[in-house]
C-alpha cells in the first residue's frame, strides 16, 4: 500500500548568481529554459509542468540583491518542493509543532502559497503549492 505523503515534486531550484544577465542567457540560450519573468535582481525559468497547477522552475537572484547570512558561501538561494494545496495547513502545523521557524508568503505572479523554513546549516526550503485563491489562505 503506497503512503500519502505531502511532498510530491520538486518546486524550484534557486542559484544566487554574480553575473544575472549571463545566467540568463546561458539558461534560456543554451540550455533552452523558457523565460517566465523577470523582476529587478531576478528571472525565473519554466524547467516542466509540475505538482497541481505548479510549474517547476528554476530561480536565478542577484547575489549583490540578496540579504542572506550565508549568500557569501553558497550559490543555493533555496530549495522548493511542491506539496499539493490540501497539505499546506497539515505541514504548516507539523513544522511549527517540531520548533521550527515558519515563514509565510503568497507569489501573486504566479498563484504559489509558500512555508519556508531553515535547515540545521541554515538553507533556506521551502514547500510551495500553486493556490489560485490567494492570500485569503494566509
Amino acid at each position: 500500500m503506497e503512503t500519502k505523503r505531502a511532498i510530491q515534486g520538486l518546486g524550484e531550484v534557486a542559484l544566487r548568481v554574480s553575473d544575472l544577465d549571463a545566467m540568463q542567457r546561458f539558461y534560456s540560450d543554451v540550455i533552452g529554459l523558457e523565460l517566465m519573468r523577470c523582476f529587478p535582481g531576478s528571472a525565473f525559468f519554466c524547467i516542466a509542468a509540475g505538482v497541481a497547477g505548479h510549474t517547476q522552475i528554476l530561480a536565478l537572484f542577484d547575489r549583490g540583491e540578496v540579504d542572506h547570512p550565508h549568500a557569501e558561501h553558497s550559490p543555493l538561494d533555496h530549495l522548493a518542493l511542491a506539496i499539493a494545496p490540501e497539505y499546506y495547513d497539515g505541514e504548516k502545523a507539523r513544522l511549527q509543532g517540531l520548533g521550527l521557524n515558519v515563514t509565510e508568503a503568497y507569489h501573486e505572479w504566479v498563484q504559489w502559497r509558500s512555508l519556508y523554513v531553515r535547515d540545521p546549516e541554515g538553507n533556506t526550503v521551502e514547500l510551495v503549492c500553486y493556490d489560485p485563491m490567494g492570500e485569503t489562505h494566509l
